[in-house]
């Protein structure tokens, strides 16, 4: 079977929640989406209130503080808000990954070998098991290794323990001073060999939020070698459907998954900064014109909050006291204007009392911009 491109955008956009807002309450719309990126504090509340029908912040204040949603370093050793059940596998399949990155050159610096290093994420997640902030964690190294040493050790150790951040808000649930706690109940994993099965787990997950996907798209969103990706979707044959992309690339999906025709009307939304959505494929195409790319997606790794309209990337958009600052990169017809305002006035109702100018410390790349259409919704 061939899919079209347009085709394809259409089963991001179900799968991920944007073709209509759905009845759920946070923790199950998570599970649906899979992964929420989290680096700013108010983005998956943003990316949620994009998918989900009578959402308020403090819903998933509740899924964050009760940790059946827990904000984590995973895929692309980023911060992401999953679903507490996905955690473990996820965690699991990310390690070799965050073992390499977190356990090299820069951390060794410190003049610990990776295997003390090991060991050392062990002790942590044991001194982690009361919530503790990072300074505490920073002078609890300090003692052991040297006000010289800890923030060598202390910047591998955040990430490659595992560790959960612990709501410290407001306005939202994490705030600028980060705190932590151990992940799970048992003893830190070791080693740098691939859970396969907790590969697979990942995959299938992945597939389930985002397919019909290529090998090199599970790559991307994992930072997973594609060596081991396709050696496990091998693995997965019978439990997954091969389709033809448009361009004749082998693409991957879970047999009866949603994929509703290219002609289903997709409504416009503001996307959240960072989201998930822009940067779960390799072949971003399918979501962000290949002209617009660069302009919402920075060299530094900056993603910014974006205009979707027709199912697709069409400007950009940032909150001023004023109200909503829209950007379009192309010209829009006056109903999707409409759409968007009406989106505008929904977010700022959403946001309410708590920051009603998020982002603004981004606010430098609008003066990068092309010359464009730009509106006060």
């Amino acid at each position: 079977m061939t899919i079209t491109a347009r085709a394809l955008n259409r089963a991001t956009l179900s799968r991920q929640l944007l073709l209509a807002r759905e009845p759920l309450t946070a923790s199950e719309g998570v599970r649906r989406v899979v992964a929420l990126q989290a680096q700013n504090p108010a983005s998956p509340y943003i990316a949620l209130w994009n998918r989900l029908s009578g959402l308020t912040p403090s819903d998933l204040d509740a899924a964050f503080a009760d940790r059946s949603v827990v904000k984590a370093t995973l895929m692309r050793i980023t911060l992401h808000a999953v679903h507490a059940d996905d955690y473990p596998a996820f965690r699991a399949a990310v390690r070799p990954v965050l073992y390499a990155s977190r356990l090299g050159s820069r951390f060794t610096a410190s003049g610990l070998t990776p295997a003390e290093g090991e060991e050392l994420a062990s002790e942590v997640v044991e001194f982690a098991r009361t919530p503790r902030t990072s300074a505490e964690i920073q002078a609890w190294l300090a003692e052991r290794f040297g006000v010289e040493r800890k923030d060598a050790v202390w910047w591998g150790m955040k990430t490659y323990a595992p560790l959960h951040h612990v709501p410290t808000g407001p306005p939202w649930s994490f705030g600028a001073r980060a705190a932590f706690v151990a992940a799970g109940e048992g003893p830190a994993p070791r080693g740098r060999e691939v859970d396969r099965a907790a590969l697979r787990t990942l995959v299938l997950r992945y597939l389930a939020g985002f397919g019909p996907a290529s090998v090199a798209d599970v790559a991307q969103f994992s930072m997973v070698g594609r060596a081991q990706i396709r050696a496990e979707l091998t693995v997965l044959a019978d439990e997954v459907e091969r389709l033809e992309g448009p361009g004749g690339e082998a693409l991957f999906d879970l047999p009866g998954a949603s994929r509703p025709d290219a002609d289903t009307p997709a409504p416009s939304r503001l996307m959240a900064m960072w989201d998930s959505t822009l940067l779960a494929y390799a072949d971003r195409s399918r979501v962000i014109p290949p002209e617009y790319r660069p302009l919402v997606i920075r060299r530094n790794g900056d993603v910014l909050p974006t205009l979707l309209v027709d199912g697709r990337v069409a400007g950009v958009w940032r909150p001023t006291a004023e109200g909503v600052e829209a950007t379009a990169f192309h010209p829009l017809p006056a109903a999707v204007w409409d759409e968007l305002g009406a989106e505008a006035e929904a977010l700022a109702a959403f946001l309410g009392a708590r920051e009603r100018v998020v982002y603004n410390r981004y606010h430098h790349w609008w003066t990068k911009l092309p010359d464009a259409d730009v509106r006060m919704l």
